[in-house]
């Protein structure tokens, strides 16, 4: 009777929200948008879980954080023991925090959330892994006895961090390759500082080094070095996290007009390159007044937003189907809508119009209107006959997805490839057709999210120990 009584008091409490910045003034800055929770929010947060006794919430995890002990322990005010409680299971607990879609996973089978708001499950997690830096107090943890065994990690998007960080802890000696200079994948280069602070990821990367990661920059695997190479040299196992890097345009007529920008090149130049401080950093971007976003993804709501704080006074996204189908974060959407991006749906270019000196003015587009399902599972858009019309434009980001990077599956012999140019590897242990190498994240799955990736790297080091450990003689 009183654990009901319990129970329902918890209930009672609404979801906590995070502070953030004003639309008007975050539009102007690249600061993060969200302030966090304050201890007194966390707690009343961490009060709302029931603490079930059969949790779905872990389950709905794809690397099974022991959500309501880490939660539990934010309740009791023991926020360091939190912080390490969620390090046991996840590598990465800022970066989660802040860019996992928890409303479509562990939020999403939360108990709670059957007759009211779901737990913030992220929100705390964020708010465990800020204290724990904050306070200085990250923990290097224990390690297994050194192996002697060496694994390769190429790429440190979230797949190879993760990788890298479950290894290193059962005794292996772990070597990060990353192609740019800096380490992060995805996380840097793609996601911009609004959204996640290259210092959150840096520390991340910082604390992998401090238990011992050897992490080189700016070496190309599959050209300054094959992965057949990294064998001879004495690496027992070879991870592969290249992600999902190359563009993707429409194959319409005017995409090499100048202003038209592929999301990857755009990002790029924006985060990593920190083209918004030009001339400081002499990286040039274009600057449009008129910027229309093509796609609806959150690579597309990144885009927008990057483009509003580099002084455009319009931004538009445009998307082929409707609102109920794009797949951005609602909450991503929501701060976009804030900032002022406009929402042209059930919308496409069939070509873009340019001036004589080659610049790009607008786009010629169709409307359009929802069929049956394809094979995504959302109803297909058809062209709605007559409907043409022009959008004026002076710059246009492409961000209709990526592609497979083609470098190193070329240079590797003896890899599957599917028709789209990604590794094929086991879903359960992300084994290749290559003894030895292993992948997983989006340069398998194509372009997902963040704790996919990680899922993947978590199933793909247990898979190289366990072959490390009996002697290398099963394969697949």
């Amino acid at each position: 009777m009183a654990e009901k009584e319990a129970k329902g008091k918890r209930e009672k409490v609404p979801r906590q929200e995070m502070t953030e910045q004003k639309p008007e003034d975050r539009v102007r800055n690249f600061d993060e948008v969200p302030f966090g929770y304050t201890p007194e929010q966390a707690g009343l947060e961490a009060g709302r879980c029931l603490q079930c006794k059969k949790p779905k919430c872990i389950d709905g995890c794809p690397v099974e954080i022991d959500i309501p002990s880490f939660i539990q322990l934010i309740y009791d005010g023991d926020f360091i023991g939190s912080a390490r409680k969620l390090k046991e299971q996840n590598s990465l607990p800022a970066i989660c925090g802040r860019v996992c879609p928890q409303e479509d996973q562990c939020e999403k089978v939360c108990i709670l959330g059957k007759k009211d708001e779901p737990v913030a499950v992220g929100r705390l997690e964020r708010f465990a892994a800020d204290w724990e830096r904050a306070q200085g107090e990250v923990e290097i943890p224990l390690k297994d006895p050194p192996t002697g065994k060496r694994i390769a990690v190429v790429g440190s998007g979230p797949a190879g961090l993760t990788v890298a960080g479950d290894l290193i802890k059962k005794g292996h000696e772990v070597t990060i390759f990353e192609a740019l200079h800096k380490t992060g994948g995805v996380l840097v280069y793609g996601i911009p500082e609004f959204r996640l602070p290259k210092a959150i990821v840096q520390a991340e990367v910082d604390y992998l080094a401090k238990i011992g990661v050897e992490i080189n920059v700016d070496y190309v695997i599959g050209s300054i070095r094959t992965v057949d190479e990294l064998f001879k040299e004495g690496y027992g196992a070879v991870f592969l996290g290249l992600g999902a890097g190359l563009p993707l345009f429409m194959g319409i007529p005017g995409e090499n007009f100048c202003g038209v920008y592929s999301a990857n090149e755009y990002l790029t130049r924006s985060n990593l390159m920190k083209a918004y401080l030009f001339p400081e950093y002499d990286t040039p971007i274009a600057r449009g007044k008129n910027v229309v976003v093509l796609g609806a993804g959150n690579v597309s709501m990144d885009s927008a937003r990057t483009a509003l704080r580099l002084g455009a006074e319009k931004v538009r996204i445009v998307y082929r189907r409707s609102r109920v189908e794009m797949p951005a974060r609602i909450e991503e959407i929501q701060r976009a809508e804030e900032e002022g991006v406009e929402f042209h749906l059930l919308t496409i270019p069939v070509r873009f119009l340019g001036d004589d000196n080659g610049w790009v003015t607008g786009m010629e587009c169709i409307r359009m209107e929802l069929g049956e399902p394809d094979e995504s599972g959302r109803r297909r858009p058809i062209p709605i006959k007559g409907s043409e019309f022009i959008i004026d434009c002076d710059l246009v980001v492409v961000a209709i997805g990526a592609g497979a990077n083609p470098l190193l599956p070329t240079t590797t012999s003896g890899l599957e490839l599917n028709k789209r140019g990604y590794i094929v590897a086991d879903q359960e242990t992300g084994k290749t057709a290559k003894k030895g190498v292993w992948a997983g994240g989006d340069i398998v799955t194509g372009s997902a999210t963040v704790i996919l990736a990680m899922g993947a790297g978590r199933k793909a080091a247990n898979s190289i120990h366990d072959y490390l450990m009996s002697g290398q003689k099963n394969w697949p």
